[in-house]
């Protein structure tokens, strides 16, 4: 059995709205991708070295990353010489299996939120302004709401004008009350009075907003830890996930970002938003094999529930849509 029927075998296991947000929300990536590789597929007659090398290009073209790139394009020589395979067509199943298995390598990561069944999850988000972090707050908030947990929003980036009243909006629109002080406040202040109030109400989720501002790091840095410090003294174990939300449409940048992130803070997960906006999906590849953090959730429309938990399976999947269906077909 081909890897693409056993990958639709796989996604059909899980919803069939989630498989279509993947499908749906990674089109342009798919578009531009898989319609190259079609095109590459379509000029070579047979499996040789300049074929690898126009394979690569593409790869590197859709932001996967050059150093992810170099390790793909080495297993793919490898499983093709071991498998004997001679027509470039049968190649595009196993560069989807090849990405399931880079995604998948390497330490064990669930992409799961670590949610605790007793007691009060904290959850700590990270990132620059601009990259749809107060958005994906709301969505997740929407989330916790619907599966019915009691959540609660705290207002932590009191330094960007509007940042207060942005999430507000948020906590309005999906019915969960925002925690926050004034404008230019402490924001460890901020996280003191949520923990307080969370506390008091037994909420289940608390979720924390934070300052984005890269331009001092060592200021940023000083800000988080004492973040950090006053939730780990009120909630012994907490924060108990470190989100890093990063624009998927900056590609490259947003790995720059998350490698400044990592070395400030200890990110447990990332959120890639606008994936749904961007050419250049191969970023998530880039991301987990360079970084070794799991990508845990992934925006893929502007709806309340487009904010979708991430899956290597479904997301190739959304990569070769229209190869595997017609390998099913």
């Amino acid at each position: 059995m081909s890897f693409f029927k056993k990958l639709k075998e796989k996604i059909t296991k899980q919803t069939e709205a989630v498989t279509e947000k993947f499908k749906d929300g990674l089109s342009k990536t798919r578009n531009n991708f898989s319609g190259k590789v079609n095109d590459l597929v379509a000029r070579y007659r047979k499996v040789d070295e300049d074929f690898f090398e126009e394979l690569e290009e593409i790869l590197i073209q859709a932001d996967v990353g050059f150093d992810t790139v170099m390790k793909l394009i080495e297993e793919l020589k490898m499983e093709v010489k071991r498998r004997n395979i001679q027509d470039p067509a049968e190649v595009q199943s196993v560069i989807s299996e090849k990405l399931v298995d880079i995604y998948n390598a390497g330490e064990e990561q669930s992409s799961s939120l670590n949610i605790q069944e007793d007691g009060l999850t904290v959850i700590l988000f990270v990132g620059v302004n601009g990259v749809g972090k107060t958005t994906t707050i709301g969505k997740l908030g929407h989330k916790f709401k619907s599966e019915g947990k009691s959540v609660l929003l705290a207002a932590g980036d009191t330094f960007r004008a509007g940042a207060i009243e942005q999430l507000e909006v948020w906590g309005e629109r999906v019915g969960v009350d925002v925690i926050k002080q004034a404008e230019g406040s402490d924001p460890a202040a901020v996280m003191y009075d949520a923990i307080k109030a969370a506390k008091s109400r037994n909420v289940d989720i608390l979720i924390c907003d934070t300052a984005g501002r890269l331009q001092n790091k060592v200021n940023l840095m000083k800000e988080l830890e004492k973040v950090k410090r006053v939730i780990e003294r009120e909630v012994p174990g907490a924060p108990h996930e470190v989100l890093l939300v990063l624009d998927a449409t900056t590609g490259q940048n947003a790995l720059i970002q998350a490698k400044t992130f990592k070395e400030v803070t200890n990110v447990s997960g990332i959120v890639l938003s606008k994936l749904d906006g961007t050419a250049k999906g191969g970023i998530v590849l880039a991301i987990r094999n360079e970084l070794k953090i799991p990508v845990k959730y992934v925006g893929l429309g502007e709806k309340m529930d487009d904010l979708q938990e991430f899956n290597a399976e479904q997301y190739v999947y959304g990569l070769f849509a229209d190869q595997v269906d017609n390998a099913v077909n």
